[in-house]
């Protein structure tokens, strides 16, 4: 069957496109296994994609076939936003909502929208692709690999809640989420220019953030509250926006929708709040940075439970010179690296030259000491796994000593995080 690939114009308000672009949205929900879209949540969703520049593609079933009409049998949507390399942010081309019809699988659909996505971004000047996975097993085909984890933190609060010598200068005030996007807006703003990973946000994280609508439950968010940390000075520094959960009524729960803070004291003092709220005794937060100090900073160790470590952000590298040359580097020292890219984006041999955590990387002819595929440099390009674990893991190949030499350049003490999801 000839599928016909297209893409939505989200700017047209006549009858047929808004019969066509509600038709997508509710193919996108289906795949997910969502309920039906209301107008005004895909009102909101088409609002956020114009705003955001993205395009909608899609395969369709041709005309006269049985089943052809305005709901596609794969979607696909993309846009471009920035992310944070360590030294600069770049442009980063941002993939959602991949979706091919149960009954259209194996037809080559994904494929097709994919790699038109991929050479389009190379082409427009993206530096790497991002995306989120249902499955890990997917994505890697096109290169993609894992980048940014978060950890699933449950916090049992009472009695058992304390922290060491924990002092805090300044003070944590509740704020309506209504009111808070300034704040949430300066917070973000801070943290993803100054932490390696940050993803910048859709749109529509301004409609979910100050309550004005819940896209799981397709109204208002009635339930959220919010609370902001101040510093000494009476600058913001950190906020967090959570809900009560007292569906388990044996556990009551705080449930954390969205944390960032930028800097210990406020990460601790936002927890410490969250603690002491009453009628709770847990506090659930699915997007914990592996960083996060509560672990070390708890009286007792064993009030918190980590329950999942698990990847988060996939990206792909289209531009190995911009993209290893905007991370940092922990020593001096040079290799020459070869990329294996069965699409051909990022493959080559490069010649990376460190020196004051800052790397000068070239196109080469002379003989690789390093070898990769497009997969796995892209859990290498923001420093998230060990070089001699990916070797010891069969991901990397060389010389022993061009490993070591390599490891002690790339691997960073720090991990890239990020809790931008789209």
């Amino acid at each position: 069957m000839d599928y016909v690939f297209d893409t939505l114009n989200l700017h047209d308000d006549s009858a047929e496109s808004v019969a066509r672009r509600n038709a997508w949205f509710g193919s996108v929900a289906q795949a997910f296994h969502e309920p039906r879209p209301a107008p005004e949540q895909i009102q909101h969703m088409v609002t956020s994609a114009r705003a955001d520049g993205a395009v909608c593609r899609g395969a369709w079933l041709p005309d006269g076939e049985f089943g052809a009409g305005p709901a596609p049998v794969a979607t696909f949507i993309s846009f471009d936003k920035t992310i944070n390399a360590g030294h600069e942010l770049l442009s980063v081309r941002m993939i959602s909502d991949v979706t091919a019809s149960p009954a259209h699988r194996r037809r080559g659909l994904v494929r097709t929208l994919m790699e038109a996505d991929l050479s389009d971004a190379a082409a427009s000047g993206a530096a790497l692709s991002a995306l989120t996975v249902s499955e890990a097993t997917i994505y890697g085909r096109w290169g993609f690999g894992p980048a940014t984890f978060v950890r699933k933190f449950e916090l049992e609060t009472g009695p058992r809640f304390g922290l060491r010598s924990f002092t805090d200068p300044g003070r944590t005030e509740l704020i309506d989420p209504a009111d808070a996007w300034p704040h949430i807006s300066s917070v973000f703003e801070t943290f993803h220019r100054t932490r390696r990973g940050s993803i910048e946000r859709p749109t529509f994280y301004e409609v979910m953030h100050t309550g004005a609508f819940d896209f799981s439950e397709g109204g208002p968010a009635k339930k959220l509250r919010g609370a902001v940390h101040l510093d000494a000075a009476g600058s913001v520094d950190g906020f967090v926006l959570y809900e009560f959960d007292g569906s388990d009524r044996d556990k009551p729960a705080i449930k954390v929708n969205e944390m960032l803070a930028l800097n210990p004291t406020a990460q601790l003092a936002l927890w410490d709040f969250l603690a002491h709220i009453d009628l709770s005794n847990r506090v659930i937060w699915r997007f914990a940075d592996p960083a996060d100090p509560l672990p070390w900073a708890l009286t007792d160790l064993n009030a918190l439970t980590i329950s999942a470590d698990r990847e988060f952000i996939w990206v792909r590298v289209l531009d190995v010179e911009r993209v290893l040359s905007a991370r940092p580097w922990a020593a001096s020292g040079r290799v020459i690296l070869q990329v294996e890219d069965a699409q051909g984006h990022a493959s080559g041999t490069y010649a990376i030259e460190s020196n004051d955590g800052r790397a000068v990387v070239t196109r080469t002819e002379e003989q690789p000491e390093i070898a990769v595929t497009a997969e796995t440099l892209a859990t290498l390009c923001l420093g998230t796994a060990p070089v001699t674990v990916l070797a010891a893991a069969g991901r990397l190949t060389g010389a022993p000593d061009a490993v070591g030499r390599f490891a002690a350049m790339a691997d960073l003490v720090d991990q890239p995080y990020t809790t931008t999801f789209f």
